[in-house]
């Protein structure tokens, strides 16, 4: 039997490494939204918030431990609604993206994702905020704005399409078209300037044709994603899908029409990236390079993996009286780009930083 309010919110999570400098915060249980491809709402129930007192409860206690980044947690995570607590001023109104629909209704009122997020971000503005997975029917403007207003909230997006067909994504049950979701995309790169933005696709859903997939090609070739999760469609028992549509596709042709997808976001990616060569980015420092002696790997703002000669000391940018050292675990670096690729990017360490944002040198 699936609860339909535990979240675990008074339980505190056994981390399998405790010296880590990134940690995942689970706010959110369930999911209500009952794609056709999805399997999650049966086995996770329907959607239930923990309250907001016990996410910063939790978030604090990171922060004390020298956490330098979270990721809040969820199956549906911007559809947080802590039905608890009233909403601070100016985030009383919950609203769908424009241009989306949801078979669910949604309760009105309590405290709702963009609020939580920027509580979040305040607990400690030298920790960086990320969060997944998102739903793109949940990107009202204030959670934009709250992004792009809050220096330690991370500038990337994660926007699951799944399809760039408008009769896929009917099927699929995702309460979007092809040109609601450019809509919306066109409104995040306007809000949040510079924004990186990665996707999850799956290919050969039920009923898809060729010229279905060259819809989503054409989506990809429009967005220019940063980094996605690509998978050729597989049934699940228990799936409105296993219940109600034919998986028609022949796996040969699931399996060409990813390798195009695969090629498509290479591409894409590639030539996203290149547009950074000779741009700073700070770089939370995440491990060593396996490929390297001396080297370090670590993630910008934006998402980007970026690996760096890191044997050599640095001096700290933003305050005077610390002596150079060599950067460690958990430090913040900024980065200048030198080369790049679709997943890696190379870079040259500037100096410290005790923010996780570019200052000047």
């Amino acid at each position: 039997m699936l609860s339909a309010d535990e979240t675990y919110a008074d339980i505190a999570p056994v981390r399998a490494d405790p010296g880590a400098k990134s940690a995942f915060v689970s706010i959110a249980r369930g999911c209500n939204n009952m794609c056709a491809f999805c399997i999650v709402p049966r086995t996770r129930g329907r959607e239930r918030s923990r309250p907001m007192a016990s996410i910063l409860r939790e978030v604090e206690a990171l922060a004390e431990q020298g956490v330098r980044e979270v990721t809040l947690l969820g199956q549906n995570v911007n559809s947080y609604a802590d039905l608890s607590a009233a909403p601070a001023p100016g985030f009383e109104t919950f609203e769908l993206s424009s241009g989306f629909s949801s078979i669910v209704k949604r309760d009105q009122g309590g405290v709702r994702f963009a609020e939580l997020l920027q509580a979040v971000a305040s607990v400690d503005p030298t920790m960086r905020v990320r969060y997944t997975s998102p739903h793109p029917q949940h990107f009202p403007e204030k959670l934009l704005h709250v992004m792009a207003e809050t220096a330690n909230v991370c500038n990337s997006i994660h926007m699951p399409a799944q399809s760039g067909s408008d009769k896929v994504l009917q099927s699929m049950r995702r309460g979007y078209t092809f040109d609601s979701y450019m809509e919306l995309v066109g409104r995040i790169r306007d809000i949040v300037p510079g924004v990186h933005l990665s996707s999850d696709f799956i290919a050969g859903f039920c009923g898809e044709t060729q010229a279905d997939h060259e819809q989503t090609l054409r989506l990809m070739n429009e967005v220019q994603y940063s980094k996605a999760y690509m998978f050729a469609y597989s049934m699940r028992e228990r799936t409105h899908a296993h219940r109600k549509l034919v998986d028609d596709v022949p796996e040969e042709v699931k399996k060409a029409r990813l390798a195009e997808v695969i090629q498509t976001f290479q591409t894409n990616a590639a030539e996203l990236h290149a547009r950074e060569s000779g741009s700073r980015h700070v770089v939370l420092v995440e491990a060593q390079s396996k490929k390297r002696a001396g080297g370090l790997v670590g993630r910008t703002d934006s998402n980007l993996t970026v690996a760096f000669d890191g044997s050599s000391a640095l001096a700290q940018l933003d305050g005077p009286g610390v002596a150079p050292r060599a950067p460690q675990l958990g430090d913040y670096v900024q980065v200048e780009i030198e080369s790049t690729g679709s997943h890696t990017q190379l870079g040259r360490a500037i100096g410290l930083q005790s923010v996780p944002w570019v200052v000047s040198v």
